[in-house]
């Protein structure tokens, strides 16, 4: 455990689910591990008008269901709650932000965070505010959740506004991917093994699959979900930084912006897709009702918040190509989508068959060797290898070799922990810098513009499956399958 030096978390939208569900549980797990520094404190923040006790008393009864039983203790929530004082603030209120002023005139040198987990349409107004009331200084940092911006213009002059108060090296732009367990051993693997490099290119590598499905419907956030849909939410983000991870060429320090410059590499390397690539190397699809298990599952034009007539993607299924030296000719297929048949974030990298196999494999399973790397509902690492089958015939299966990274009774550090120690820490290595999110819509914009520009409805799907039709077409068109579960 690194030491952190006494901070103020300031969190806007503190009333909000993510608050309750990932910041405030991780913090606790913080607390708990006796990393926070007594003099830490969080202040709250939230258009409600509510006493600290109030909002104390609703927190406690939301963030305590994503507190894991075992790792729950009453006497150490307490001490932790104590931490925590809120204020009610309207973004648009001077007089609010003279009272939050106020509230922490007493901690000048102390390093002061604000965490804007609100909409994003909030965040030039709120960054103004806390400048005109004299709240930000050379201790100050800016925590950034997505989405920022619906595309490159947009992105371009939020982060403008931000950067008026804000150095870049004052601004976190969260992807909460990145604090995964399983991405930073992914990372581990890559560059502190020398076993792996020789394998990590073309010629080696078939094809790379990332895949980030989800069981659930939008869950009545209809109204944010149909302006957005499923490309702008996870492919430009989640998947564009996953496929960074796996892709980047070995940075010559952990330093932040060497690690970030290798990202920006890897995207700039993308081929942009045209028109004609649009149709034959995208799928988009839309959920439809079904009846899975005995339970009838809505179909997206049926949500709340979401117009009739919407042609906006709850699945995006794509082919990428890394035109560089160590990825020509090895496609990145991405997929993502909403109520889909499980819950799993996972990259699977296949390496090629054996030109000639001296042995025979059972039940004609196909001898090549994987590596899997699971984010989600679990965070492993395993490598797929070819083993004799016991019995006196040379026969071969698979098997699985569990790399085990973290130990089984310890307690893994959720994402949301690690990420907001590396705020008060100051380290960026796993935030998004502006170039990189530039670099990402931009690849994305043809993808954007090609589906506006269409009459044509997304692929429907049953609720509860795996995807349309149309998904499967996409890859085997190279003869390869999706992988469906480790």
């Amino acid at each position: 455990m690194i030491a952190v030096n006494p901070f103020d978390l300031v969190i806007f939208g503190a009333t909000g689910d993510l608050a309750a569900r990932k910041l405030l549980p991780a913090l606790y797990h913080r607390h708990c591990a006796g990393q926070l520094p007594q003099q830490a404190q969080i202040i709250a923040l939230g258009r409600n008008d509510l006493s600290s006790a109030d909002y104390i008393a609703l927190v406690s009864d939301k963030s305590q269901k994503y507190i894991t039983e075992q790792y729950f203790d009453a006497g150490q929530w307490q001490s932790f709650i104590e931490r925590i004082a809120y204020l009610k603030l309207d973004a648009g209120s001077d007089a609010d932000f003279a009272r939050l002023a106020l509230h922490l005139q007493d901690a000048q040198e102390r390093i002061r965070i604000f965490y804007l987990s609100t909409s994003p349409k909030l965040f030039a107004g709120i960054c103004e505010r806390l400048a005109s009331s004299h709240l930000v200084n050379a201790h100050s940092r800016v925590v950034l959740e997505k989405p920022l911006g619906h595309d490159l213009e947009s992105a371009d002059l939020i982060n403008s506004c931000v950067e008026s108060v804000f150095s870049e090296q004052q601004i976190y732009r969260i992807d909460h991917y990145l604090g995964k367990e399983a991405v930073q051993n992914l990372m581990a693997l890559r560059f502190g093994n020398s076993i792996f490099e020789p394998l990590w290119r073309h010629g080696q590598i078939r094809d790379v699959q990332i895949t980030l499905a989800e069981k659930i419907g939008v869950e009545g956030r209809g109204e944010f979900y149909d302006s957005t849909g499923a490309l702008r939410d996870m492919v430009q983000n989640h998947l564009m930084q996953l496929l960074c991870i796996v892709a980047m060429e070995p940075p010559i320090s952990m330093d932040a912006d060497n690690v970030r410059d290798e990202k920006l590499k890897v995207i700039r390397s993308l081929e942009p897709y045209t028109p004609a690539t649009v149709a034959s190397d995208t799928v988009r699809g839309q959920y439809r009702a079904s009846r899975v298990d005995g339970v009838d599952l809505p179909g997206y034009l049926e949500e709340a918040g979401i117009d009739s007539t919407s042609h906006t993607e709850t699945f995006v299924a794509l082919k990428a190509k890394i035109n560089n030296w160590r990825w020509s000719g090895v496609p990145f297929y991405l997929r993502t989508g909403k109520c889909m048949h499980e819950h799993v974030t996972e990259v699977v990298i296949s390496f090629y068959s054996l030109p000639h196999s001296i042995y025979p494999a059972v039940e004609k399973c196909e001898s090549v060797n994987r590596l899997y790397i699971q984010l989600q509902p679990h965070e492993r690492v395993e490598l797929h290898l070819m083993a004799k089958q016991a019995g006196d015939k040379n026969i071969l299966k698979p098997v699985k070799l569990d790399l085990d990274l973290t130990g089984s009774n310890e307690r893994h550090l959720d994402a949301y922990e690690r990420l907001l120690m590396d705020v008060v820490r100051g380290n960026q290595t796993l935030f998004v810098r502006r170039d990189e999110l530039n670099a990402a819509w931009k690849w994305v914009a043809p993808i954007m513009q090609s589906w506006a520009a269409s009459s044509e409805a997304p692929e429907p799907y049953a609720a509860g499956s795996s995807g349309p039709d149309r998904a499967g077409d996409l890859i085997e068109a190279d003869s390869v399958g999706w992988i469906e579960d480790c």
